[in-house]
């Protein structure tokens, strides 16, 4: 599995945290893309065994990783996964674990915590946010203490506002720290960090949603975050997963984002394919096929 890319002045690392298939009821694939046909399904199931579908239980299988970028200006790290010691209940493969699969990986890219300047969050979902904080004598601190972090102002307002009215675990142990720390930036969805940084927006599954654009026009990388969870959705692109914030948004949203990036020299860089993550889009009939790249 590849997991550094070089690309114009860039160098890219994926940080895999988990990779595992499941049997929950949530990620049977009508459960988890409602909007699935049996006839469709059954029409791509032999190229999706193994791309999208686990071959052991046929549920979706995603990937939980992280990307981050060196550029010549900064070290910039693109979501946050899951974390550990985080509270999911409903969750087996990500409540209270304790494992050292993420930090294992940052240092076989010849990282550390410290050497991150930014941490872009494309949304503020729970398996986006984890890693933002560590539990530190019983408080939850910022895992990178020189970063600053870029939240939507949009998309944190509108969280801060549910959890106001009903507490969101991933709030309290994963946002809301950056905040009160000092460490958050707030921005809108078309924030550029420099020449080599810029977000786009990419609204629909939730409401403030970006892609982080990297490198040159015409090249570079795009991460795309949860605008897209698995190949079938190239090839639908009207298919929407079942926590869509507006799912006929999120539709328009990925056949936008797949129009633009289509046979162009882009990396496209998904959050949650399993195996090969990193590949560029071309077109399939009325839809879209995604070639990894590694």
């Amino acid at each position: 599995m590849t997991t550094r890319f070089a690309v114009d002045d860039l160098t890219i690392h994926r940080i895999v945290e988990q990779e595992t298939p499941s049997d929950e009821e949530a990620y049977r694939p009508q459960v988890f893309f409602p909007d699935l046909t049996d006839e469709m399904l059954e029409a791509n199931r032999g190229w999706l065994t193994g791309n999208g579908l686990d071959p052991i239980y046929g549920n979706v299988l995603l990937c939980y990783q992280t990307y981050i970028v060196r550029t010549p200006h900064h070290t910039v790290l693109i979501d946050t996964c899951i974390g550990n010691e985080k509270n999911h209940p409903t969750r087996p493969h990500w409540h209270g674990k304790t494992d050292a699969t993420y930090m294992n990986a940052l240092a076989a890219a010849g990282l550390t915590v410290d050497d991150i300047d930014f941490v872009m969050c494309t949304h503020l979902h729970a398996d986006h946010v984890g890693w933002n904080t560590k539990l530190l004598d019983g408080r939850w601190v910022p895992t990178f203490p020189n970063a600053r972090y870029l939240f939507s102002a949009k998309e944190l307002a509108y969280w801060e506002e549910k959890h106001a009215k009903a507490p969101i675990p991933y709030m309290t142990d994963s946002v809301l720290p950056i905040v009160a720390a000092d460490r958050a930036e707030l921005v809108r969805s078309d924030h550029a960090l420099d020449d080599h940084v810029r977000l786009e927006p990419t609204p629909g599954h939730t409401p403030d949603h970006f892609a982080v654009r990297v490198g040159r026009e015409g090249g570079g990388a795009v991460f795309g975050g949860d605008l897209i969870h698995s190949p079938l959705q190239a090839r639908y692109p009207e298919v929407s997963m079942r926590s869509d914030f507006d799912k006929a948004l999120a539709g328009r949203t990925r056949r936008s984002f797949l129009e633009r990036y289509c046979d162009t020299d882009t990396l496209v860089c998904t959050a949650h394919f399993p195996g090969q993550s990193v590949g560029r889009c071309t077109r399939w009939d009325e839809g879209f096929r995604f070639k990894p790249a590694g």
